[in-house]
């Protein structure tokens, strides 16, 4: 009698289930009795007031109460609004929300990260642009682009300056598009007073533009105030993106060199 069940309530004049909950003994038939003007029991009065009776049925059996409480809640989540029940049920916070399978989720379709991000300073792109307007890119090729597109909303970019070092800890807050699609304060990007003065070149290709995903800075520093370290094993590429997560030494470095708790930022 320890174990327990998971139930459900179906409205016997259109089969509709209106409502789930776990429990043992004879918790399935409570509700028949509840006065407290709750959806299910208005459900459960009209359904009386038909001549019917609602249909309890148990789904599952002999669980204990964490996996009683997954099951219910796992229940909960595939019907959502058509439901009585006015809690969301246990475990929340480990289901996705509703109305947003439309976006990709942190967390549910990807996993924030930590990664190295190669200025590649250019006639196409100038730190010092990226450091006033908070943004970042690559481009004009594929090769570039995809690589843009890697970066997902959430994600920690360690900024790095060939002959330099690192410039700049953010966090990506959009994911890259087209830069003729990106506006910044209000104002399409290519209308601000850029340096880079090649920015818009291609800007009608989807493989051959710019793209730009913007940034919110935590530190950004001048290219003569780089962070380096010879001969400190330190990660650098000359990839546009690479994730550190295999790279504690220079995540470290990072930390130190910049006074922030990197890892905490993707928390």
């Amino acid at each position: 009698m320890d174990r327990f069940y998971v139930y459900v309530y179906i409205d016997p004049r259109n089969y509709e289930e209106f409502y789930f909950g776990k429990g043992r003994g004879s918790r399935k038939e409570a509700h028949l009795s509840d006065t407290s003007g709750s959806g299910k029991t208005r459900r459960i009065a009209a359904i009386h007031k038909a001549g019917l009776k609602p249909i309890i049925r148990v789904i599952a059996r002999d669980l204990t109460e964490h996996d009683a409480l997954l099951v219910e809640k796992t229940l909960l989540w595939k019907l959502g609004r058509q439901l009585t029940n006015v809690s969301s049920g246990h475990y929340a916070e480990n289901f996705r929300p509703h109305d947003t399978l439309h976006l990709d989720l942190s967390g549910f379709d990807y996993q924030r990260g930590i990664y190295y991000y190669n200025v590649g300073e250019s006639p196409h792109r100038d730190w010092d642009d990226y450091v006033e307007f908070g943004f970042i890119s690559a481009g004009q090729g594929v090769r570039w682009r995809d690589a843009m597109l890697g970066f997902q909303e959430g994600d920690v970019v360690a900024a790095y300056l060939k002959k330099c070092g690192f410039v700049g800890v953010g966090r990506i807050t959009a994911r890259a598009k087209p830069i003729r699609d990106v506006t910044i304060r209000g104002k399409a990007i290519l209308k601000h007073k850029l340096r880079c003065k090649n920015m818009g070149d291609n800007a009608g290709s989807d493989d051959l533009c710019e793209y730009v995903a913007l940034v919110t800075w935590e530190k950004a520093l001048d290219r003569a105030q780089a962070k380096w370290k010879p001969k400190a094993d330190l990660y650098t590429t000359t990839h546009v993106r690479a994730s550190l997560d295999g790279q504690p030494k220079t995540v470290k470095f990072l930390e130190e060199a910049f006074g922030l708790n990197i890892r905490a930022l993707v928390a």
